[in-house]
């Protein structure tokens, strides 16, 4: 069935051909009226029609459904058989292209295999075109390096006749020079037009042929300065050179090779290209170097030879058998430093002299030839210093001594007035501002590794010092007054006797000052001063501080005994109480106090001198040593405004913990004594009434009787007294006093008079008191050897109860009674006290309240 047949099958009716069909039946089967009446009948008809209708239209389905089936399968039977048939024919071709892939490959590997070798295999051997290509390479290279020997080869000929040039000529001719500039040049001209190529190996071509021009330069001054070093040894250079006695032909050869280096520099000057030869622009005279150079080589025979005294590997035998001042003596830095001074020193007149008059008929007119001639000599020993330094980091104080010696040469060459303006290292400077001479120790200092080494070993040299000080047996004695023997000690100071340990910690700093005192940069100074000086006197201020500490706690914990308290001695037999009691007890705050007055007194000098007011504005002035400053707690804090000056000193915030120290060693001292005493009065105060107790004192009336137990506390106050009189200076012992006495006066009238009980005293019992207050002072006056008004202030107030004590008489008693319990005016009355008592210390309300301890008191 062809597809238009099964479009008009799937076609629907038409209802006009079947309108018109049924039209006909109609037409056909009823002919008439009467044909409808008696004929068939019309529903049943139409349902009949309809009946077929059905069927036909399932039929027609049926038939439909079965063809298509029928068709599908043979169209699918058709489809399958023809894609077998292509499938095979596909796989057919296929594997032929297979085989003929393998083929190819196989074909391609052994093309590959001829013409290219594997260089990974070592039994290979290299193709046609390897071989090809190798000598391809080698060609070019062998034309290259041709290239590159010819010229090199032209170079060094020029270079030849240049220096063949100066040395056969008798003036200064550079031409043959100048050929070998111009023929570098376009050397260097014709390289930057070429375009570098990969495979092209660096021959530094250019790099040899600059080392070649400069050493043809070095050449030429050798050539030059080898004339001027003939001419001046036959002035018996590099001895001292007497010009006068020289013959005349020798004298004229020196000037004429003098004069011939000179030319050589300054047309140096011209033709040479300062940017590309650095060492142009830090060159000194050629000349004045010329004659260096026999001070060079006999300042290398002597200490830079292979003889034992030059040989730092000798030292560590060395050690066993000399120590370390043998050491010291056998490298003697000092030497070859003493050597370049007198170098410098024996022939500075020839210098000022001839070669300074030479120089003025050059342009170099304005270069000092003394100074550029010592200028020229350091390089010496700076070239001594940096092989000999590393090899001293391992010996501290030869290192340390060598520093020294570096220092010492600094300021001998500056007190000799040389300095870098009038050298040519001023006239060379790339910047406007004035160089200045840092010195030949900057070699050693400027380098952070070595400055660092000396600085811990003078921290490590200098903490051995203050550890072996405290630790001798006589550290904590107090100094003889005729131990002092320094003449720069104020009158004020001499009073003060401090303990041999003060007086050397104070020596040793002044020594570490001494140290690094000379050093050129304010950095190294902090740094020295931050590391090394400052804890010299922080240990000193902790050792006193806990010394102290340990004075409190054995005198509160007898039975226990601390170490470490100042002259505490080594603990023997007896009973611990002795270490804190009595004078003994008293003596050992004493050299704490003493102490730390006197090195707080020294660090007030200190911080008034120069040297450290110029280090303390340098602190305050640079933002880096504030830095610095700030994170140590023993310095005051700076300035944070550069432009402010600086106040205070550099020591004022040691000084204020020093000062803290022996503030609390005097209030120890006061505790104690007084302690003591009111301990001593406890069996006197509590045994009642004074005048019970017989009579032992002859200076007093005979109807007054003293107690025996008074003797005690006064001989104890007369001792602490008198030791601290001839301990300490007068300002102190006085201050001290002055407290003692305030708070046993304080102590006696309350205890004996304000606070004695409920018992009134009579006149005779007033008169007790009054007898033992004027025992007090006449024992303290006794003891300080004082006038009695200075020795009576303390005791004023106690001295003025026991009067109102012991006053006697009726009109007496009533004017003070009245005046006191009236409603007289304070200024008014305190006249009367005046009139009546001789003192007036105590305000009226405790007045009023002594009065009424008195038996006759009505108030």
């Amino acid at each position: 069935m062809s597809s238009a047949e099964i479009r008009s099958l799937l076609q629907p009716p038409s209802v006009q051909e079947s309108n018109d069909r049924a039209l006909a039946y109609l037409n056909a089967t009823y002919k008439s009226v009467d044909d409808l009446e008696h004929g068939p009948d019309l529903d049943e008809l139409v349902e009949q029609s309809r009946k077929q209708l059905e069927e036909l239209d399932t039929k027609v389905r049926e038939l439909s459904v079965t063809s298509q089936l029928a068709h599908s399968q043979s169209s699918l039977d058709a489809a399958i058989e023809a894609t077998r048939a292509k499938a095979a024919e596909h796989l057919h071709t296929a594997q032929e292209l297979s085989l003929l892939r393998h083929s190819l490959a196989d074909e391609l590997s052994f093309l590959s295999d001829e013409l290219v070798s594997s260089l990974g295999e070592p039994d290979s051997k290299p193709t046609l075109l390897e071989d090809l290509e190798a000598l391809h390479r080698s060609l070019k290279e062998l034309e290259s390096v041709k290239g590159y020997v010819q010229v090199v080869e032209h170079a060094l000929k020029l270079s030849e006749k240049a220096v063949e040039q100066v040395r056969s000529s008798s003036t200064v001719s550079v031409s043959e020079y100048e050929g070998l500039q111009a023929f570098i040049t376009s050397v260097e001209v014709a390289c930057t037009k070429v375009e570098a190529v990969a495979s092209q190996p660096d021959l530094h071509l250019l790099g040899f042929l600059a080392g070649v021009l400069e050493q043809t330069w070095r050449d030429i001054k050798g050539v030059l300065s080898t004339r001027l070093i003939e001419a001046a040894e036959k002035l018996k250079w590099p001895l001292k050179v007497d010009y006068a006695a020289a013959e005349p032909d020798s004298r004229r050869a020196f000037e004429k090779a003098f004069a011939d280096l000179l030319s050589l520099q300054t047309i140096g000057k011209k033709i040479r290209d300062s940017e590309k030869h650095k060492g142009v622009a830090r060159e000194g005279l050629y000349a004045i170097q010329a004659l260096v150079q026999p001070i060079a080589l006999r300042f290398k025979y002597h200490f830079e030879g292979t003889r034992q005294t030059n040989r730092l590997d000798k030292v560590g035998i060395l050690d066993f058998e000399v120590g370390l001042s043998g050491l010291i003596e056998r490298m003697q830095p000092e030497w070859y430093f003493t050597h370049v001074v007198n170098e410098s020193h024996e022939h500075r007149p020839f210098m000022e002299s001839i070669i300074q008059s030479l120089l003025a008929q050059t342009e170099y007119k304005s270069v000092n030839a003394w100074r550029e001639f010592t200028l020229q000599l350091l390089p010496m020993l700076e070239r001594k210093l940096r092989r000999t330094i590393p090899a001293l980091l391992a010996h501290p104080p030869i290192l340390a001594h060598t520093i020294y010696q570096a220092l010492a040469f600094d300021t001998a060459l500056r007190d000799e007035g040389f300095d870098l303006p009038g050298t040519t290292a001023v006239a060379n400077a790339e910047d406007d501002k004035e160089p200045r001479w840092e010195g030949i120790s900057e070699v050693i200092l400027g380098r952070k590794e070595w400055f660092e080494a000396w600085v811990e070993g003078e921290r490590k040299f200098a903490m051995d010092q203050y550890l072996e000080i405290i630790s001798s047996p006589d550290a904590w004695l107090i100094a003889d007054e005729d131990d002092d023997a320094d003449g720069d000690v104020r009158a004020a100071e001499r009073e003060l006797r401090p303990t041999n340990s003060a007086r050397r910690v104070k020596a040793l700093v002044e020594q570490v000052t001494d140290r690094y005192s000379p050093l050129p940069q304010y950095p190294q100074r902090t740094r020295f001063l931050i590391v090394v000086q400052l804890p010299l006197l922080e240990s000193y201020h902790a050792r006193i501080s806990s010394s102290l500490d340990a004075f409190e706690t054995l005198s509160s914990s007898i039975m226990r005994a601390v170490p470490g308290a100042l002259g505490s001695g080594d603990g023997r037999g007896g009973d611990s109480r002795r270490l804190t009691a009595g004078v003994e007890g008293v003596q050992r705050l004493c050299k704490a106090l003493v102490s730390a007055k006197y090195v707080a007194k020294a660090m007030e000098v200190w911080g008034e001198d120069l040297f450290f007011l110029e280090l303390w504005a340098e602190i305050n002035h640079r933002a880096n040593l504030r830095t610095k400053a700030e994170s140590v707690s023993s310095l005051p804090n700076p300035r944070q405004n550069e432009d402010e000056p600086p106040e205070g000193t550099i020591f004022e915030e040691l000084v204020r913990h020093y000062h803290a120290l022996v503030d609390r060693a005097e209030e120890m001292i006061v505790q104690c004594v007084t302690g003591e005493v009111e301990a001593g009065l406890k069996a006197h105060l509590q045994g009642g009434s004074t005048h019970t107790t017989p009579a032992i004192n002859a200076e007093t009336s005979d109807d007054i009787a003293l107690a025996q137990t008074l003797l005690g506390p006064l001989a104890l106050l007369s001792s602490h007294l008198t030791f601290l009189r001839g301990t300490l200076p007068r300002t102190t012992s006085t201050s001290l006093y002055r407290r003692i006495a305030s708070r046993l006066a304080t102590h006696l009238l309350q205890r004996q008079i304000l606070y004695r009980g409920r018992a009134r005293a009579t006149i005779g019992e007033g008169k007790t008191v009054l007898a033992e207050a004027e025992l007090w002072i006449e024992t303290a006056r006794t003891a300080l050897k004082e006038e009695r008004a200075r020795v009576e202030a303390p005791w004023r107030a106690y001295l003025q109860a026991a009067r109102l004590l012991a006053g006697e008489g009726a009109e007496w008693w009533e004017r003070v009674e009245m005046t006191t319990f009236g409603t007289m005016p304070d200024a008014e009355w305190e006249e009367v006290m005046l009139e009546s008592v001789g003192v007036c210390e105590l305000p009226r309300e405790e007045v009023q309240q002594v009065l009424r301890r008195r038996a006759d008191c009505e108030w």
